[in-house]
């Protein structure tokens, strides 16, 4: 197939590229640059399948030739990102799904979109299914993320429901890896940072608030899955394995050798309790799909990948 992959520089869209790549498709890479950066997909430089494209994708998208599927993953995704860039957010969210959307039904292709857990906000109800309708603060300072997400899920069923577009919809859970950017402003990067500086690490309020952590690979994994699948509802893709920010905090430092031990300050606004996904969708319509790399394992990856980034080995 032909693929574009939006905010193919990022994160989860340079893996992606990767992966599609390695599965011998074509793809083609669009950003603006705001968060993603060239050396996530530097390594591609050469390769006569990859194309990267510098763009907007809240502008006109044009792309020549057949295109046979659009992975739309532009967006700010960390909250120092979408808080520094809030009109950014809510654009590419609306503006930018919307061009891509157009973009998938001119050239009769399918689209995934990349949505979130933050779709569930500050959630009542756990572990997160997809038939829960969320608890969401509109007017807060993270809403910008997780109204343009919600508004892009819209869309996308619009589409599919009134165009008889083919359109697949992700709910990523927190994902971790290498490429993440080092000051994402994120726990993962932001925990494994000042671990790597003998810092002690920064814990909002008691620490008791839980996440679940899943390694890149397993998600690309899933979402490549999706992509094939006939699934046209939204789908959770995540850990279920859940602890608490503190037990994170206290791996983060035993794994790193880190004695400074930690420093907590207070919540932010609208910060999530609990964040859990419940799977069990994933795995019936995803041929059983669930993650399979132990949280030790991805954390070690990822903290060698920031040494060399950071110029430490």
């Amino acid at each position: 197939m032909r693929i574009l992959i939006t905010g193919g520089a990022g994160f989860i869209g340079s893996h992606l590229c990767d992966r599609l790549l390695a599965d011998g498709h074509t793809v083609i890479a669009m950003d603006n640059l705001i968060t993603g950066n060239t050396d996530n997909i530097a390594h591609l430089a050469g390769n006569r399948n990859f194309t990267f494209i510098y763009q907007d994708v809240t502008d006109y998208i044009y792309v020549e030739g057949a295109v046979d599927a659009v992975l739309h993953f532009a967006s700010p995704a960390s909250p120092v990102d979408y808080l520094n860039y809030p009109i950014q957010t809510l654009k590419v969210g609306a503006l930018g799904t919307h061009k891509a959307l157009g973009l998938a039904k001119a050239k009769n292709a399918r689209l995934l979109l990349a949505s979130t857990s933050e779709v569930y906000g500050d959630p009542l109800v756990h572990p997160q299914t997809e038939d829960y309708w969320g608890n969401v603060n509109p007017i807060g300072p993270r809403g910008v993320y997780d109204e343009a997400k919600r508004f892009a899920e819209a869309m996308t069923m619009a589409y599919q429901r009134y165009h008889g577009l083919e359109t697949r919809i992700v709910r990523i859970f927190n994902t971790y890896g290498p490429r993440m950017r080092i000051n994402d402003g994120r726990v993962v990067p932001n925990f494994i940072f000042q671990a790597l500086h003998g810092q002690p690490l920064t814990v909002y309020g008691e620490g008791s608030q839980t996440r679940s952590f899943c390694y890149v690979s397993d998600l690309v994994e899933g979402l490549v899955r999706l992509l094939y699948s006939d699934e046209p509802e939204p789908v959770n893709i995540g850990n279920p394995v859940e602890m608490t920010i503190l037990q994170f905090a206290e791996t983060i430092n035993q794994l790193t050798g880190n004695a400074a031990g930690i420093v907590r300050q207070s919540l932010p606004v609208d910060d999530p309790k609990q964040r859990r996904p419940d799977i069990s969708k994933a795995q019936r319509v995803l041929h059983g799909w669930a993650p399979v790399v132990p949280l030790e394992q991805g954390l070690a990856a990822t903290v060698s990948d920031f040494r060399k980034r950071l110029g430490l080995i």
